[in-house]
């Protein structure tokens, strides 16, 4: 709770420096609805009130941060059984800064803190080196206006933390129709990983493993489309190929019979190729339904289907809610089986439970205060026409709950500028 609380008062405080929004703004909108409605997700602020002398692109700077906590019994660390504790607390910053009409950089950077009772047992020591960790992440990359219907994207990235390092590059491309009711989106990205090898303590006495790399490649081809003011869907199909070290090298596998237990052993191979579909209904003018289905198929034998429904409702100009439902069902695979249920004469064996046939649910509420003209405004420094505006501020809590035993939930909060 008290990372809820700092959260909270930092977004009270953001408010009180920062709210000097004129009483105008106010006024000009409640007397025109329809004005506000249309206006109300517009980017792009009244010059009227903030005086631009040249119309130009705005610097975009998101701050997001969560507070994440879960506890289960099944934890693959200690063999499919034992505590799977753990909390994660994220930060991360992205900024978007146009470099002229056309170029656009695109950089995120992050950090990632969790403390671990499951990886604690890597030793069985109480607060042992791999109680807890920071991974620290990020990606910088350009995007180029082709023309006013097509854009062209590239990135690189990194993250890092105790026993794990990757480097990633990728590429996107969309294109709109010319009615721009259409557009076509294709993605292509690599991840190039290497693992600093850490087995549980009793078996460090040989190599379990026969190479410290892991390779992902993804592609991925979206098509949305507006089918009419009210209803809008989109398609998107990815395929995921996995190569190297697919296991984790400190998860225990227990077998029948026997009381030793063996390092996780999977195949150095993987084809992922989910299938997703979204389907936006503009309700009425102040609820909208935005429904999601994925099927997901592996060549490990787990299959999956996602279904997921969020309902932003408007409570007034300038404050949403967003309740949201997500379900998930899924079959085990192949090279899973529970604690001393594996036959020894397998070729490969896991415990980790997120491989097991299980379905979950999870569910919660969001709030969205975004106003038309921003939440506040701070001039800046040395610039007499330049102002930091806070576009909008996000709080979401989610209850995630698994039929495995394991319960975790999150709470994150946003915050968006514009300069």
């Amino acid at each position: 709770m008290r990372m809820q609380l700092i959260i909270l008062s930092v977004a009270l405080f953001l408010l009180v420096i920062t709210h000097d929004v004129k009483a105008q703004i106010q006024k000009r909108y409640l007397s025109d609805t329809s004005s506000f409605l249309n206006r109300a997700d517009r980017i792009e602020m009244d010059s009227s009130i903030y005086p631009i002398v040249k119309k130009q692109k705005p610097i975009e700077i998101d701050i997001l941060s969560s507070y994440y906590w879960q506890d289960g019994n099944n934890s693959p660390v200690t063999g499919g059984i034992g505590t799977e504790q753990l909390t994660d607390l994220t930060s991360k910053i992205i900024l978007k800064l146009p470099l002229n009409d056309k170029l656009t950089l695109n950089t995120d950077v992050g950090f990632d803190y969790y403390t671990s009772a499951s990886t604690d047992n890597i030793d069985f020591e109480v607060s042992s080196d791999s109680q807890s960790d920071t991974r620290v992440h990020g990606n910088i990359g350009v995007s180029y206006d082709i023309s006013d219907r097509q854009t062209l994207g590239a990135r690189i990235g990194g993250s890092g933390e105790y026993d794990y390092f990757s480097i990633s590059g990728g590429l996107d491309y969309s294109h709109l129709s010319k009615d721009k009711n259409t557009s076509v989106g294709l993605s292509l990205q690599a991840f190039i990983d290497k693992w600093h090898i850490i087995y549980p303590e009793e078996l460090r006495g040989q190599n379990w493993v026969d190479t410290d790399k892991r390779q992902s490649y993804n592609a991925s081809l979206s098509l949305s489309r507006v089918l009419n003011k009210k209803m809008q869907v989109s398609l998107q199909v990815e395929g995921i190929y996995m190569n190297g070290l697919l296991s984790t090298p400190f998860h225990r596998v227990f077998f029948q019979g026997q009381d030793r237990a063996k390092v996780e052993k999977l195949p150095s191979t993987r084809l992922k190729i989910p299938i997703g579909m979204r389907f936006n209904y503009h309700v009425h003018e102040n609820l909208i339904a935005r429904m999601y289905y994925r099927f997901y198929w592996d060549n490990w034998g787990v299959k999956a289907h996602t279904a997921s429904i969020e309902l932003p409702i408007k409570i007034n100009r300038f404050l949403s809610v967003y309740p949201f439902y997500r379900y998930h069902k899924q079959t085990a695979s192949d090279y899973f089986k529970p604690y001393k249920e594996h036959d020894l004469n397998q070729e490969f064996y896991s415990s980790d439970f997120d491989l097991s046939a299980l379905h979950s649910h999870s569910y919660g509420l969001g709030v969205r205060w975004s106003p038309a003209d921003g939440i506040g405004r701070m001039k800046m420094p040395f610039k007499r026409r330049k102002f930091l505006v806070i576009k909008s501020m996000d709080l979401k809590y989610s209850h995630y709950d698994r039929s495995t035993g394991m319960k975790a939930d999150i709470i994150s909060f946003g915050i968006s500028f514009k300069l």
